[in-house]
């Protein structure tokens, strides 16, 4: 039989190989094998300051944290029957002992029902109290006992510093319990919401956050809640360094209000907008006033909306400018500078009329359902 040259010269450099290996073996001598000895470590010694202080906070920490699945449906190809199916995970944290939940909307959003895992293995059952859109965030609530529940420490937002150190604790990529450090990068960043509000006051970091550590905590070096991680700025989708957390004032007023009505409570203005690109076709300042409700605070302050003549013509209403000082170029600002009233404030207003800047004192409404 034939050997082709290829093979029969892979067959002669095995034979080679082997070959020198017996004769390696036969000039070490007769005795019996030499044997790799094992090297004995050295003491680790203590952990530095920095260390334990990181190690100990996450012990204190981790217990708040906990794993969202959200659950959705899908229908069976061949039966169409519909099965409920897991769509995505994500982060979040104990709020209190009832049983509130954190998390960012986006990890519930369009989901059936969701499933909270605790730092002790155990899974429940959520139900949804209230989401926020516009701020990204959303509660829940298990029926867990209060023994099991690990509230996190709530810290403020206002006070922070760039340079400052800070820790995240979330489920990137469905691994739970996973910490990553950093600094705060900056402060009063601004990212936009699904519903194309802007979020303000956004905290930059540098530490590590990925898809599945939405909605976990951003901690100081005390151990306290900062911020809610919400997004990533990656041209890939995954950690470029730059990540994004809701600040923890803003946090804790949402909170308290989705707990209590399932909702924001803003105060009304009684005012109804035109769209923006209304003002932008016509170059104007700010967003027109399209309606002002009947015995709102707008109408028993003189606001004007927009009306057709008796010839016809339509007459635009003011120009809102600013709220309290606060310059408004859209009618999606005008609920950001609401946030830091309640009903019945009165607040100046300042609208353009007949071409010429005109302040108004409006007394704040309920909510409209």
């Amino acid at each position: 039989m034939l050997i082709p040259k290829r093979l029969m010269a892979t067959a002669t450099l095995g034979f080679a190989f082997a070959a020198g290996l017996v004769c390696s073996a036969t000039a070490a001598g007769t005795g019996p094998a030499v044997r790799a000895k094992i090297r004995i470590p050295e003491q680790r010694g203590s952990l530095t300051a920095d260390e334990t202080l990181t190690t100990e906070l996450f012990r204190d920490a981790s217990p708040a944290v906990v794993f969202i699945t959200s659950i959705g449906l899908q229908r069976d190809f061949f039966s169409f029957r519909a099965m409920e199916i897991p769509q995505g995970t994500g982060s979040g944290f104990v709020w209190d002992s009832d049983g509130h939940v954190i998390t960012n909307f986006h990890v519930i959003r369009e989901a059936r029902r969701a499933e909270v895992t605790l730092a002790d293995h155990s899974t429940w059952p959520a139900e949804l109290v209230g989401y926020a859109v516009e701020k990204d965030l959303a509660v829940l609530r298990i029926d867990a006992p209060a023994e099991i529940l690990h509230p996190l420490r709530i810290g403020t937002s206002n006070d922070l510093e760039v340079g400052q150190k800070v820790l995240a604790i979330g489920n990137p990529f469905g691994f739970d319990q996973t910490l990553t450090t950093g600094i705060i990068s900056a402060l009063g960043r601004e990212i936009e919401s699904m519903t194309g509000i802007p979020i303000r006051n956004v905290i930059q970091t540098d530490a590590a956050i990925n898809p599945g550590n939405s909605g976990g905590p951003l901690l100081d070096s005390g151990g306290r809640l900062i911020g809610v991680n919400t997004a990533i700025y990656s041209p890939s989708g995954s950690y470029a360094g730059i990540g994004f957390a809701i600040p923890s004032d803003t946090v804790n007023w949402v909170v308290a209000d989705l707990i209590a009505f399932g909702k924001i409570q803003r105060p009304d203005l009684g005012i109804d907008f035109a769209p923006d690109g209304l003002s932008r076709r016509l170059g104007l300042e700010g967003p027109v006033i399209l309606q002002v409700i009947a015995g709102s605070g707008a109408d028993k302050a003189g606001l004007r909306p927009t009306v057709r003549t008796s010839q016809g013509r339509i007459r635009v209403g003011d120009i809102l400018i600013s709220i309290a000082g606060e310059r408004i170029r859209s009618g999606g600002e005008v609920g950001l500078a609401l946030e830091k009233f309640r009903p019945g404030d009165r607040v100046t207003v300042t609208v353009v009329r007949d071409g010429k800047p005109t302040d108004i004192e409006v007394v704040l409404d309920q909510p409209r359902s």
